[in-house]
This record gives C-alpha cells, structure tokens and sequence, in this order.
C-alpha cells in the first residue's frame, strides 16, 4: 500500500510543470549566486582624506589606502567641512583626518555595519604605521586560515535549501489536494494515517537527499569547498532537519484550508527559526530572553552542527548533542503530524 501512495505522489511531481525544474534549478541558483553575494565582508567603502600635514609619512598612508582591496579613495579635501558635505550627500563613507601628526577618523554609521567596520580596517591600516614596542603580536586563524566568508556561508544555504524545498513543497501538497477535493478519495479508503503521512515525507525526503547532493557538488566545482568532517554526518544532519521541516509543512497543512492561509502561516514561523537560529549573527549577541528560544529552534542545532563537521572537520563526537536533539525534535514534530491529520471514513 505505502509503495503505490509513494508512486502517486511521485507521478504527481512528475506531471507538475513547475515542481521539477523548482527542484533541480533552486539548489543551482541558491549554490552558484548566494555565496557571492550573501557575506558579512565589508568592501568598496569611500574614504576622503583630509590631510593638513602634507608630510611624507602622511601620502604614503594615503597612497596605502588608495590601494587597498577595501576602500575606494574619495580623494583629498580642503577641510574637514568639505570632507563632511560628501558624507552628508552619501558620496563617502568614511573621513580621515591628519592633522599635527594626529589622526581622526569619522564614519558614516547611517549603515552601523559598514561605518563600523570601515573605521575598523582604516584603523587598523593607521596603527600599522605606528611603531609597536616590544609587543610581538601574531593572530593564527583557526578552521578558516583565509577567513573565507563563503565556507562559513555554504553550511548555511544548505540549510536554507533543505528548510525551503522540504518545508513548503509537502505543505502546499496537502493543501493543494484539499483544494482539489483529490484529498476527500483519500479520506473514503483504508488507508492508515500513519501510511498517508509517510507517503507525503518519504518522496520529499528523497528529493533532499537529491538537494543536498547536488549543493555538495557545486560546492566542490565552483568555490572547490568540500567537508572536513565525514560526508556521510552531513547527509545524517540534512536528513533530520529535513524530517522536522517536512513534519513541520504537514502540520501547518493539516490546519490549514487554503493555499494562501498555508503559505503565510508556513513563511512566518520559517523566517522567526532562520533569523533565531544564529544562521546570520552569533547567537549569544541576542538578548537573553531571545537566547532561550535555541534550545527548541532546530535549524540552529542543524547550523551548530553542519559548521563544525564542514568547516571544523568534527566527527560524531563533536556534534552527537546536535544530533540527538535534532532527531528528539523530529519525532515530535512527526507524531503530532500523524496526530493532527483528520481522516474521516
């Protein structure tokens, strides 16, 4: 019985136009532009200088950040009120300042990212000139010798491609056969809850091990990114996060009478777990009351996890918490999905 439930809701992929070419052309998009352009990495930041001194040592600072890889220089102005006028306008982000051997840095904190770690990296150029005594400093990364944002962002837009595709696809499943009343022959036969619910998750299951595949792919050709832990504890986390989404999307479903009731309802909870989860910004900088809620978000056991077996080279050691508390969390959510599904004989 299971078996046939499974091939009718894969025919009805296949006889889908859209579903397919969704499948196969959202890990491309999501692998091939995201890592580009989703980055904490600040660059391209206007600097007008200022410089009263007119030394020597004075353009070779200039002349420094003129050529750095992070900032365009604005040029030189006159005055400090000039120099002004351009952030005013949004022509420069950044104004330094040298006047009697001093040096004044002022940034444009409208974008609080960018005039911050503006300031930072022209601060960092300017104490580099300054002579350090007896203060031998070295900084050794760790993991990420090169601080390559896109292999801190790659585990995170797996986890955004497992969370999409299988999250709503079996959501908007249930709903469209209600909509249809194809659900209603579903209800009038023998078929068990258990055997219903699991011939919606199993083919959404297996698409993402398809996802997965085809993301750790790309990963490799393109940005040639692989896991430094075990490739198989990958497809272990993708498969547990996919069991809450999937679980998750049914629920949502179940309470669900239309199409658009769903997908609002779906969005908003998908978008409080991603921007809970530490996906973007370290965890421990939310407020304490907002902290409490990562003991029971999955996508952030998920993102913990996948960073530490892809970038740290962790083993099931390292990450067998993640693991437990991923598949404790999938349980539940699987039997309330059984639960919650009303079938009427």
């Amino acid at each position: 019985m299971l078996k046939h439930l499974i091939q009718k809701e894969f025919l009805q992929i296949r006889r889908n136009p859209f579903l397919p070419k969704l499948i196969l052309l959202f890990p491309i998009v999501i692998m091939c532009i995201m890592p580009w352009v989703m980055q904490m990495e600040v660059k391209n930041i206007v600097v007008d200088v200022v410089d009263i001194d007119h030394t020597v040592e004075s353009q070779r600072l200039v002349q420094q950040i003129a050529a750095s890889n992070y900032f365009i220089f604005g040029g030189q102005k006159a005055s400090y009120a000039e120099a002004i006028k351009d952030i005013e306008k949004g022509k420069a982000d950044v104004i330094l300042e040298i006047r009697d051997g001093k040096y004044l840095i002022a940034a444009n904190a409208v974008n609080g990212t960018k005039g911050s770690m503006g300031s930072a990296y022209l601060s960092q150029i300017v104490s580099s000139r300054q002579p350090i005594v007896n203060s031998p400093l070295s900084v050794l990364n760790l993991y990420n010798k090169h601080q390559n944002y896109k292999l801190f962002m790659i585990p995170a837009l797996l986890a955004i491609v497992m969370m999409l595709m299988t999250g709503f696809l079996p959501t908007l499943n249930i709903v469209g056969e209600k909509e249809t009343g194809t659900i209603e022959q579903m209800n009038v036969t023998p078929v068990s809850k258990w055997a219903f619910i699991l011939s919606k998750l199993i083919p959404y299951w297996l698409i993402a091990f398809f996802v997965i595949t085809v993301c750790l792919l790309l990963a490799w050709l393109i940005y040639g990114l692989t896991p430094a832990g075990p490739l198989w504890l990958v497809y272990v986390l993708a498969m547990l996060l996919a069991l809450f989404f999937s679980s998750f999307g049914l629920i949502v479903s179940n309470y669900s009478d239309t199409m658009q009731q769903a997908v609002f309802v779906m969005w908003f909870f998908v978008v409080t777990i991603m921007l809970l989860s530490g996906l973007f910004t370290p965890t421990r900088s939310m407020p304490e009351w907002a902290y409490v809620t990562t003991y029971v978000n999955p996508m952030h056991y998920f993102i913990d996890a996948i960073r530490t077996v892809f970038i740290r080279g962790g083993g099931f050691r390292e990450v067998a918490y993640q693991v437990f508390a991923l598949l404790s969390i999938g349980i539940v959510m699987g039997g309330w999905a059984v639960q919650s599904y009303k079938k009427n004989h």
